[in-house]
């Protein structure tokens, strides 16, 4: 969840409100008047070096609001100063970040922007990052906007969501302009069309994924006609641990009702690994029975990018005729274990309405043991929707037992009659 920092403060020296005069619209957006005070017409940059605002006309630069005490900017900025430094080797004198801090003191603003390689607003000048905030309408951190060379189109221009857009894109995004944004979702929209199992996994140098915990080389062309999660995860990831051994209970009893079946319809995972090292891999694999990609392999970051990955653990259900299936198989696992097999829209509604037959077999209230409230069954219509069991720690939906005093929430089949 994002958090939310202060909008309100002085006016902007030098701000004009956008009255239709297209003159004073141009001035407004100039980065100077953005950008400067009536006391300051530089920027820090890391050598201590004052670097003139003036400097920034001609370049895309990018707002980047943050601050050191929330951990999602801390870790936001190891993957933004990745990019930045690619461009600037490639596009020295096209782009330039200016950081616009929410650091709580001096030292806290040192310490975080000693970690940047990209120029900033001095901690000092209030004034002139409120009115930052304000006019951007910044409500939470990390935000990334990207203002275009040309001021006099600064409001069609400006991209307000290059956080997301660095998450999902990467260098790919640049120049961070509307028509490249156009064609990136282009070409996602043929790419997801022309979607096959090979080429998500497969590239040039391989045609294989790993098994048997890295011994054997399983070809990519024997997955072809299976429905198959690929499961993004690390060792370093606490949900993850807690998920896998859930996710191996169930992926050993699919395999078994489709063998007891008989049926010719298969179901493999393929681990899409974000382990930080060749050992933490090997070990964590090592507790799987499935197959995964080689670690470091070039088409994990193209496969996160390509669903949109931007948490783990997460679970992509691919179909037999390799489309998407869904992207919350986690979730549907969580909700529905084994029975959420074969994950497609048609199952997941079989299963609300099964859930909803037996909802109206249980009790209306209900004591739970340890805990000292009467409890409500509630569902999505009743005041219930999405929650996180207060007993197993899983996700749930549609059906709950829910406390009003306090909101506690639990799964029907997770209550303990006191």
């Amino acid at each position: 969840m994002r958090t939310v920092i202060m909008k309100e403060g002085a006016t902007h020296e030098g701000v004009v409100k956008d009255n239709g005069n297209s003159d004073e619209v141009s001035s407004y957006y100039r980065f100077s008047q953005l950008l400067s005070s009536k006391d300051r017409d530089f920027l820090l940059s890391p050598t201590g070096a004052q670097v003139k605002v003036s400097d920034l006309e001609g370049k895309v630069v990018g707002l980047f609001f943050g601050a050191n005490w929330y951990p999602p900017c801390r870790g936001f900025t190891q993957m933004l100063v990745g990019i930045y430094e690619e461009l600037k080797s490639s596009v020295p004198q096209q782009f330039e970040i200016v950081y616009v801090s929410s650091d709580e003191d001096l030292d806290a603003f040192n310490g975080f922007y000693g970690a940047m390689p990209w120029l900033a607003i001095p901690f000092s000048d209030l004034e002139t990052k409120k009115a930052l905030n304000r006019k951007y309408e910044v409500e939470g951190i990390p935000c990334l906007i990207m203002l275009q060379p040309d001021g006099s189109k600064d409001d069609d221009a400006t991209i307000r969501d290059g956080v997301e857009l660095i998450y999902r894109y990467g260098i790919q995004a640049y120049p961070f302009s509307k028509e490249r944004l156009e064609e990136l979702h282009e070409q996602e929209r043929e790419k997801r069309e022309n979607q096959t199992l090979t080429n998500l996994l497969a590239n040039n140098h391989r045609g294989y994924v790993l098994g048997q915990n890295g011994r054997i080389q399983v070809p990519i062309a024997s997955l072809v006609g299976k429905t198959i999660g690929l499961y993004f995860s690390a060792e370093w990831c606490v949900p993850c641990v807690k998920f896998t051994p859930k996710l191996i209970s169930i992926y050993h009893k699919i395999k078994q009702q489709l063998s007891e079946k008989g049926s010719e319809e298969d179901f493999e995972i393929v681990l899409v690994s974000h382990d930080r090292d060749q050992a933490s891999f090997d070990s964590y694999y090592a507790t799987m029975p499935w197959l995964a990609l080689p670690f470091g392999d070039p088409e994990i970051k193209n496969l996160a990018r390509h669903f949109d990955v931007q948490g783990i653990p997460c679970l992509v259900i691919i179909g037999p005729n390799g489309k998407t299936i869904t992207g919350h198989g986690r979730n549907l696992i969580n909700l529905y274990q084994e029975n959420a097999y074969p994950f497609t829209g048609e199952k997941v509604e079989q299963l609300e309405k099964q859930l909803t037959e037996e909802a109206k077999g249980l009790p209306r209230l209900v004591r739970h043991e340890g805990h000292r409230h009467e409890l409500n069954l509630v569902s999505d219509g009743n005041g219930g929707g999405p929650f996180i069991c207060c007993v197993c720690d899983e996700q749930g939906s549609n059906w709950a037992y829910q406390c009003l005093e306090c909101g506690y929430e639990v799964h029907p089949r997770c209550v303990t009659n006191a």
